[in-house]
C-alpha cells in the first residue's frame, strides 16, 4: 500500500485524487491548501492525514480550531509546503498547485528522494533542466499526470525509449478553436472559462483558451520525454478522446483513448504500473461515432507560438514566458486586460528577455520576477 501527500488537496486535480485514494484505500499523510480552509479541514478528517498546511497565514488559527481535539500537525505558509513535500515515509507525493509555487516543493521532494506525480505545469515549464537533472542523481520517479503526458508515457511502456521518433500532443482548440483574432478581440472572462470538454481550475481553463496550455505541455514533453522541438506534432483533437499518442521508427503510431476524465491519469500515476478500477465512464467509440484532427492556429493563438521559440532557444526564456503568462492570466481575470492582450504581453516579455543560462533555481525565480514586472509596468500601454 502506497503512502502519498498532496499539494493542492482541494482545486480539481486535488479533489479527484482524493476520489482514487478512498476507492483503493491509499494512505494519505499530508493535504495542503491553498485558502480553502473547512473543505481541507474535511478531507484531512475523512483521510486521517497527519499533515495539513494552508498556505494562507491568515488561516492557520482558523484551520487549527477546525482540527482541534485531532493529532494533526498544522502549519502554514510557503515553508509549509516545503516541510510538507520532504515528510518521512511518503511513496509519492502529488504535487497539484498552480503556478511557480510548485517549483521549489517538487525539488525538495525530489531531493528527499520521493516520487512525484507531476500536475504542475511551472515545474518543468521553468525550471526543467533542475527538476530532471536532480531526479536522475536521486534516482526519483516523475510520473506525469497531465492527460496528455501520461498517454505518452503509458504508449512507451513496453517499448524503448530510443526507438522513438516522435509524439503526437493532441489538442482540444479550447472555446474558441476556429476564430481569428479579429472575432477574438470582445471574448468575455466567463465566455473563456467555458471550456467544451474539461472541467478545471481558473488559470488552467484560460491557459486552454489561448493554447498557452498547450505550449506550456509542449516544454514539459521535452523535458519529460528529452526531445528535441522537431519531434513533436501538435493536433487539435476536439472531441479529447485520443490523449496523445506516439510514432516509433518504423511508422507504428500507438495512442492512448480514454473519456476525458482526470482521475485516469491521476491513478496510473498513483499506482503505477498497477491498473486497476477506476472511478470513471466507459469509453464508446459508437457514441462518439467520428474523430477528428486539425492543424493549430499558429497566427491566432500566439502564446502557443512564443513557448515553442521560448524553448527552442532555451535557458531562462521558458521560465520568463510563464510568469509573463501567469500575470496576464490574473490580469484578465480581474478584467483589467482583453483576452488578446495576454499573447501580446507574453511575446512582448519574451522578446525583450536576454537568454541566459540556467545555473540555479535563483536565475529561474529571477526570470520568473523580472517577467511579472514587465507585466505589471507595460499592460496600461498595449
Amino acid at each position: 500500500m502506497k503512502t502519498i501527500s498532496i499539494l493542492g488537496s482541494t482545486g480539481s486535480i486535488g479533489t479527484q485524487a482524493l476520489e482514487v485514494a478512498k476507492k483503493h484505500k491509499i494512505r494519505v499523510a499530508a493535504l495542503s491548501a491553498n485558502s480553502n480552509v473547512k473543505l481541507l479541514a474535511q478531507q484531512v478528517i475523512e483521510f486521517n492525514a497527519l499533515y495539513a498546511c494552508i498556505a494562507d497565514e491568515r488561516k492557520v488559527d482558523e484551520l487549527k480550531w477546525l482540527l482541534s481535539g485531532t493529532p494533526v500537525k498544522v502549519i502554514g505558509g510557503y515553508e509549509g509546503l516545503l516541510e510538507i513535500a520532504q515528510l518521512d515515509g511518503v511513496d509519492i507525493m502529488l504535487n497539484s498547485l498552480v503556478g511557480m509555487v510548485g517549483l521549489e516543493p517538487t525539488l525538495k521532494a525530489i531531493e528527499h528522494g520521493t516520487d512525484i506525480a507531476l500536475a504542475n505545469k511551472e515545474t518543468l515549464v521553468a525550471g526543467g533542466k533542475l527538476v530532471i537533472e536532480l531526479a536522475r542523481k536521486k534516482n526519483v520517479r516523475i510520473y506525469p499526470v497531465d492527460s496528455e503526458h501520461s498517454a505518452i508515457f503509458q504508449c512507451l511502456q513496453g517499448n524503448n525509449i530510443r526507438d522513438l521518433r516522435k509524439i503526437i500532443l493532441t489538442a482540444s482548440g479550447g472555446p474558441f478553436f476556429g476564430r481569428k483574432k479579429n472575432d477574438l478581440k470582445n471574448v468575455t472572462v466567463e465566455q473563456a472559462l467555458d471550456h467544451p470538454n474539461w472541467s478545471m481550475g481558473n488559470k488552467i481553463t484560460i491557459d486552454s483558451a489561448t493554447l498557452m496550455n498547450k505550449g506550456l505541455e509542449f516544454i514539459e514533453a521535452m523535458w519529460l520525454f528529452d526531445l528535441k522541438p522537431e519531434q513533436i506534432e501538435i493536433v487539435v483533437h476536439r472531441q479529447s478522446v485520443i490523449h496523445s499518442a506516439v510514432e516509433f521508427n518504423d511508422k507504428a503510431v500507438i495512442a492512448q483513448l480514454g473519456v476525458p476524465d482526470m482521475k485516469i491519469p491521476i491513478q496510473y500515476a498513483l499506482l503505477f504500473p498497477q491498473r486497476v478500477d477506476c472511478p470513471t465512464g466507459e469509453l464508446s467509440l459508437t457514441d462518439y461515432g467520428t474523430l477528428t484532427f486539425e492543424k493549430p492556429d499558429y497566427e491566432t493563438f500566439d502564446c502557443l507560438t512564443t513557448c515553442i521559440d521560448a524553448i527552442t532557444k532555451g535557458g531562462i526564456l521558458p521560465a520568463a514566458v510563464n510568469g509573463a503568462n501567469e500575470e496576464a492570466v490574473r490580469l484578465f481575470l480581474d478584467k483589467k486586460i482583453g483576452f488578446l492582450d495576454i499573447g501580446t504581453l507574453v511575446k512582448k516579455c519574451y522578446e525583450t528577455t536576454e537568454y541566459k543560462e540556467i545555473k540555479s533555481l535563483g536565475d529561474v525565480l529571477a526570470a520568473d520576477r523580472a517577467a511579472r514586472e514587465f507585466v505589471r509596468n507595460n499592460y496600461t500601454e498595449i
